[in-house]
C-alpha cells in the first residue's frame, strides 16, 4: 500500500481496544441452519431420562446436566439444572455461525461451554460486531455482523461498549484527534467503515492506516459503509443489476447432496437443481481460507451421527434456504466487485501510530481494554437466584 508501511500504521487492537475471545459452544447440536429442528432436538433431550439424557446432552468438563449457571443477558431460558429441565425450548435466536452463514442458536447458558455473557449484554439493534479472520488466509481481513458471532478463531470487537449505541469501543481521544485533523468529527460508524475498508494484515496483527485527508477519508468511509451494509444484510436487500440476478433455473431436489459449479455456464448445480447466473467471483469467494458457498452448503447437508441430537434435522430442503442461497450469491458477487476499489484505497496523508502517541491517544489506558459495567437490570442466576454485582 503506497504512502504508509505497516510499521507506521496503528493496529486494530489499539484503535478498537476492547475485544472478546470467540464463543466456545462445546457441542454442535444447540445451533443449526433451521430453527424448527432445534426445538425438536430440545424436545428429544427433555423427554429422555437418566443416562439417555446425559448421552444426548454430550457433557464436557465445562457443562454437565448438573451445571448451575445463570441466564444469558437478555434471554429468558430456565435456570434449573438440566437434569430436571422440562417445558418448551427457549426461542432460538439468529447468529452468525460461519462467515456469511446466518444460522440459529438455542440461547441457553446451560448448553454453551463458554458463552461470553459480556457480548450478550451489549447485543442489540445498534451493535455491530467486528470479527477478525485468519490473517493471510484469503478473503476479507474483517467480517462485520449485527448478529452475535460464533465464528472462530478471531477475536470479536463490538463497536459499542454499552447497549443503545453508547460509548464507542474506540481508543479514548481518537474521535477528537480525527476531528482536529479532518476538520469534522466522524461518527463511530464512520471510523468503523474506514477500518473495514482499510484493515490489512501486518506483522503484529491487523494494521489500519488512518488519514488526515478529508477527501481520502470520505472515499474510504463511503466504500466501508457499503461493505458493512453487504456484510450485515440489514435494511434494504442487496440486488444485482437486471440480467445478472441469480434465479432457480431447475427446481432443487428435496434433499440435495452434491454441489458443483460450471464456470462456462455460470451455473450452480445442487444435484439436478440449477441456479444461474452465479458469477465466478461469488463461487470462488473465500473467507478464512474456505470457499463460502461450499461451507454454507455443507452446513445444510451434513448428516449427524445416528442416535445424537445433531441427527435431527429438516426432512426436506426448506424453501427459505433457497432464498438465503440466492441472497448469499448476490452478496458475495457485490463484495467481490468492491475488491479493486478496496485494494486501491490509500490514506493519502497518513496519521501514523507515532502521531497518535504524540497526541496522547496511544497507548490506550488499560480500562479501555476491559468491558464496561452495563448491568442496569436484574439477571437471573442459577436456580432462580438474581445476580448481584
Amino acid at each position: 500500500m503506497p504512502g504508509v508501511t505497516h510499521d507506521d500504521a496503528p493496529l486494530l487492537a489499539d484503535l478498537m481496544p476492547w475485544s472478546v475471545a470467540p464463543v466456545r459452544p462445546g457441542r454442535a447440536w444447540p445451533s443449526a441452519p433451521d430453527a424448527a429442528c432445534l426445538k425438536a432436538r430440545w424436545d428429544a433431550l427433555v423427554k429422555a431420562e437418566g443416562p439417555d439424557r446425559e448421552a444426548l446432552f454430550e457433557p464436557t468438563r465445562s457443562r454437565t446436566l448438573n451445571s448451575a449457571v445463570g441466564q444469558l443477558p437478555g434471554q429468558s431460558s430456565g435456570t434449573e439444572k438440566l437434569a430436571r429441565a422440562a417445558g418448551p425450548c427457549p426461542e432460538p435466536v439468529r447468529v452468525l455461525a460461519a462467515p456469511f452463514d446466518e444460522q440459529w442458536l438455542i440461547p441457553d447458558h446451560r448448553l454453551i461451554d463458554v458463552a461470553r455473557p459480556e457480548l450478550w449484554r451489549v447485543a442489540d439493534e445498534h451493535q455491530v460486531f467486528v470479527v477478525e479472520t485468519a490473517a493471510g488466509s484469503g478473503g476479507p481481513a474483517l467480517l462485520a455482523t449485527s448478529l452475535l458471532p460464533l465464528l472462530r478463531p478471531g477475536r470479536i470487537r463490538p463497536l459499542y461498549r454499552r447497549p443503545g449505541g453508547t460509548e464507542p469501543n474506540l481508543a479514548p481521544g481518537l474521535l477528537e484527534h480525527l476531528h482536529g485533523r479532518l476538520g469534522t468529527r466522524p461518527a463511530p460508524v464512520d471510523v468503523l467503515a474506514w477500518i473495514t475498508a482499510m484493515a490489512r494484515p501486518g506483522p503484529d496483527g491487523l494494521a489500519v492506516p488512518l488519514t488526515a485527508s478529508p477527501e481520502h477519508f470520505s472515499r474510504g468511509v463511503e466504500l466501508g459503509r457499503r461493505l458493512l451494509w453487504l456484510m450485515r444484510r440489514d435494511g434494504e436487500r442487496p440486488k444485482l443489476p437486471g440480467g445478472r440476478r441469480p434465479y432457480v433455473r431447475a427446481p432443487l431436489p428435496s434433499r440435495p447432496l452434491t454441489l458443483h459449479y460450471d464456470p462456462d455456464e455460470e451455473t450452480l448445480h445442487l444435484d439436478e437443481g440449477r441456479i444461474s447466473p452465479v458469477p465466478r467471483q461469488a463461487w470462488e469467494f473465500e473467507a478464512g481460507g474456505v470457499r463460502v458457498l461450499e461451507q454454507w452448503f455443507a452446513a445444510r447437508t451434513a448428516q449427524g451421527e445416528t442416535g445424537t441430537l445433531t441427527a435431527i434435522g429438516p426432512a426436506t430442503w426448506p424453501q427459505t434456504w433457497t432464498s438465503e442461497l440466492l441472497e448469499l450469491v448476490t452478496v458475495l458477487a457485490l463484495l467481490a466487485e468492491l475488491d479493486p476499489a478496496r485494494e486501491a484505497l490509500t490514506p493519502g496523508e497518513p496519521i501514523t501510530a507515532g502521531d497518535l502517541r504524540a497526541a496522547g491517544v496511544l497507548p490506550v489506558p488499560d480500562a479501555a481494554r476491559l468491558p464496561a459495567s452495563v448491568l442496569d437490570h436484574h439477571e437471573e442466576g442459577p436456580e432462580g437466584q438474581f445476580v448481584l454485582l
